[in-house]
C-alpha cells in the first residue's frame, strides 16, 4: 500500500479576488477557511475542499514574498506547490536531501507538520510532505484548513481532482525526477503520456515549452453545465478546459 496521498494543490494569483470567488461560482466549491499562518509569509490565502484535496489560492500582501517572486519569474504562469500526506515527512525528506534536494521550509505546527521541498531541485513547482498525528483518514483532522472544513465539502456540481498535470522538454526526465522524491515508479501510458500513480490522484507529465505545473483535472457531474459558469464569468472555454490562476482546468464528466 503506497502511504502517499494527494492532500492540497496550492495556486498563487496576484490577489485572491476575483480568482477564488471565480473559482467557487464555477465548479461548485466553498471556502472552508482562511488561514491566518501564511500572513507571516506575506501571504493571504482560501482553501477550497474538492473531496478530500484541497485546492488553495494564495495571493502576496507585501513585497518580496516567495510567491511574488514566483509570478514575477512565472508571468503568472504555472501552480505553486503540490502538497502530499505521508506517514513520515522527515525521513522521506532526508531521502530527498539526499539525492540533491534541498528542503525550503519546514512547518511545525503540532499536530501538524510539514517539509517543503526546494522548487529549484524539484522542478516544476514546490513539492510539501506532511503529516498531522493522530489524523490518517482523509477526512480527519487537517489543521491548514481549519477546525471544520469537511462541512465545506460539496459535490453536486464537482466530484473530485482526479489529475494534476506538469509539463517538461524532456518529460520522461522530470517524471522520473519526481518519482525518485516521491518514490513512486512512472509509468509510459498507452498515448505515450509519463505518469505517476498515487491512491487518491494521478500526476501526469506531459511535453511543454519549459517545466511548470501546467493543469489540473477535474471530475464533474454536467461538463457543458461547469463551461456555462466560466464563460458567465468571462473565462474562453476550449474545448473541455479554461485557464485560470495560471493553469488550465480540464473538465472531465
Amino acid at each position: 500500500m503506497i502511504d502517499l496521498h494527494l492532500r492540497q494543490i496550492c495556486l498563487v494569483a496576484p490577489r485572491l479576488a476575483p480568482v477564488v470567488s471565480d473559482i467557487a461560482a464555477i465548479m461548485g466549491l466553498d471556502v472552508c477557511y482562511r488561514d491566518p499562518h501564511v500572513g507571516k509569509y506575506g501571504l493571504e490565502n482560501a482553501l477550497l475542499p474538492v473531496g478530500p484535496i484541497l485546492l488553495e489560492v494564495v495571493a502576496p500582501i507585501r513585497d518580496g514574498t516567495a510567491a511574488g517572486r514566483f509570478l514575477e519569474k512565472s508571468g503568472g504562469r504555472g501552480g505553486y506547490m503540490a502538497i502530499l500526506t505521508c506517514k513520515d515527512p522527515d525521513s522521506r525528506a532526508a531521502r530527498a536531501n539526499a539525492m540533491g534536494v534541498r528542503t525550503a521550509n519546514v512547518i511545525d505546527h503540532p499536530p501538524y507538520h510539514g517539509v517543503q521541498l526546494h522548487p529549484r531541485d524539484c522542478r516544476a513547482a514546490f513539492i510539501e510532505l506532511n503529516h498531522t498525528a493522530g489524523s490518517d483518514d482523509l477526512l480527519g483532522p487537517y489543521p491548514p484548513a481549519g477546525p471544520d472544513w469537511t462541512r465545506a465539502i460539496r459535490s453536486d456540481v464537482t466530484r473530485a481532482l482526479t489529475e494534476v498535470a506538469l509539463q517538461s522538454p524532456e518529460p520522461a526526465s522530470l517524471a522520473a525526477h519526481w518519482g525518485r522524491i516521491l518514490d513512486l515508479a512512472p509509468a509510459t501510458r498507452a498515448d505515450g503520456v509519463q505518469q505517476l500513480t498515487l491512491p487518491n490522484a494521478r500526476i501526469r507529465v506531459e511535453p511543454g515549452e519549459r517545466e511548470l505545473m501546467s493543469g489540473l483535472t477535474f471530475l464533474v457531474a454536467d461538463a457543458a453545465r461547469v463551461a456555462d459558469a466560466a464563460r458567465a464569468r468571462g473565462y474562453r472555454m476550449s474545448h473541455d478546459r479554461f485557464e485560470i490562476a495560471g493553469v488550465t482546468f480540464t473538465l472531465t464528466a
